[in-house]
């Protein structure tokens, strides 16, 4: 049984009042909640446990989504009093993930990634001494300078130069357990400075998505992927 994590304990500050009342995973757009996009494409996939991590109104998901049946997975919750930052949150779910190598995914995002395609990074990551994959994509309008450059399928933090772009981290990465073995559990902990260590050690491999991506940062956004998705869905 492979497992997948989703991350979904984020307040969603930006995209108040929505996330008022309603945890950001939730959200609809094109008739789904954005979180069960994610289950059905990682259970296309052959990922059939999932774990996913919750603070704020956190409730309201495990009512949504249950024990997965429903969605045809299992689900496992790692339970935030606050939410922890994705290294802390990770690392704190790491006792519910049996797997050496994982993949993660935010929730607060939509991506129409074919999860398949991280079968072989993964099995290199198990095999090899990398430590993480992740999906790049695109800069979006709102985050025009990026955030690592892909140079033969390996991630660094090259600067910007005439031959390589910057490119924007999608929220989707497959980590070895490795890569957590000093952040404590139950701490708040960001990811950034561990990926840049593993970076700078030539740890970390990567791919570019050009598929659709969007990181659902405001209403306004929301408003206009589910439009998106209605039209493109009616089409």
């Amino acid at each position: 049984m492979k497992t997948a994590m989703i991350l979904a304990a984020g307040r969603g500050e930006r995209m108040r009042p929505l996330t008022d009342h309603t945890p950001k995973p939730l959200l609809q757009v094109g008739g789904k909640p954005l979180i069960v996009w994610h289950i059905k494409r990682l259970r296309a996939a052959g990922f059939t446990h999932i774990v996913i991590n919750h603070a704020h109104l956190g409730q309201q998901i495990e009512d949504a989504l249950g024990n997965g049946a429903a969605l045809g997975v299992s689900i496992d919750y790692s339970r935030e009093v606050s939410a922890l930052e994705t290294a802390g949150g990770i690392a704190t779910a790491l006792p519910l993930i049996e797997s050496e190598v994982f993949p993660v995914v935010n929730g607060d995002i939509y991506c129409e990634y074919d999860f398949s395609r991280l079968v072989e990074p993964m099995a290199r990551l198990a095999a090899g001494h990398d430590q993480a994959h992740l999906v790049l994509v695109d800069n979006p309008p709102q985050h025009p300078n990026g955030d690592f450059v892909l140079d033969a399928g390996r991630v660094t933090n090259s600067p910007l130069t005439a031959r390589r772009s910057l490119l924007t981290f999608s929220g989707i990465g497959v980590y070895h357990r490795a890569l957590f073995a000093h952040t404590p559990a139950g701490e708040k902990a960001p990811l950034a400075p561990l990926l840049r260590q593993a970076i700078d050690a030539g740890r970390i491999s990567g791919e570019h998505f050009g598929g659709r991506w969007v990181d659902v940062g405001t209403p306004a956004r929301l408003a206009a992927l589910d439009e998106e998705l209605k039209q493109h869905h009616a089409a």
